[in-house]
């Protein structure tokens, strides 16, 4: 399978929105997410629903409550890791974690249209999910975070730049301790997109703070 084109559906998520419900007041998860899409352009962002400690039951009927905001406002959603909740909700896509399915088998599940994401922690692995047909691949941790501590030391902006160059044109999202502050830093060494957690779900003003991870020294070329 040959890798998408740069105008392929992995190059347009500038912003990709990783849930985490317990960080969310009062626990009211569709609400901030909501909220976070209010000013971002149609086609920007994607919300990756990422819930694991949920039953089968419970991050369904989550899944169906976020796609029911994600389509009105005009972003993706992908399901971490479960493709049957992905499809029973009518999600948008899948993320793959290094413990899912290999992305073939994955691909040949959800059919050629819904967007297939992996994880990458080194230039091999996005090779590899680039080989496999997955649309983008997320890279890193490129910066120390708490909930990436047990992978090891943070690549760095110098593996992201290195890895966005081998890829070209692959999006490759650049992921792991990423602030309002770095996210430009990570898009001038050539990633296609951000993704963020703490970033937004707990920014004072989530849709400014998404406005602003959009802006972030964004390419033309994704605009």
């Amino acid at each position: 399978m040959t890798a998408p084109s740069p105008q392929g559906p992995g190059a347009r998520l500038s912003a990709y929105l990783v849930t985490d419900r317990r960080l969310v007041p009062r626990g009211d998860l569709p609400a901030l997410v909501d909220r976070a899409l209010a000013l971002a352009p149609k086609g920007s962002v994607a919300v990756q629903l990422r819930e694991k400690d949920l039953t089968s039951r419970e991050l369904l009927v989550l899944a169906r409550a976020l796609g029911e905001i994600t389509r009105a406002r005009g972003a993706s959603l992908l399901v971490n890791d479960r493709i049957d909740v992905a499809l029973a909700a009518g999600a948008d896509g899948v993320h793959l974690a290094g413990h899912s399915l290999p992305p073939k088998d994955a691909r040949r599940i959800l059919g050629p249209d819904l967007l297939l994401g992996a994880s990458a922690h080194s230039l091999e692995e996005a090779r590899r999910a680039r080989a496999a047909g997955c649309d983008f691949a997320t890279f890193g941790p490129v910066f120390p975070t708490p909930s990436k501590a047990p992978l090891g030391s943070p690549l760095g902006l110098e593996a992201l730049e290195k890895a966005c160059a081998a890829l070209a044109p692959f999006p490759l999202i650049a992921l792991g301790g990423l602030d309002l502050d770095s996210a430009g830093a990570c898009r001038a060494a050539g990633a296609a997109g951000v993704a963020a957690i703490r970033a937004w779900l707990l920014a004072p003003d989530p849709a400014e703070a998404v406005r602003r991870l959009l802006e972030a020294g964004a390419p033309a070329r994704l605009e």
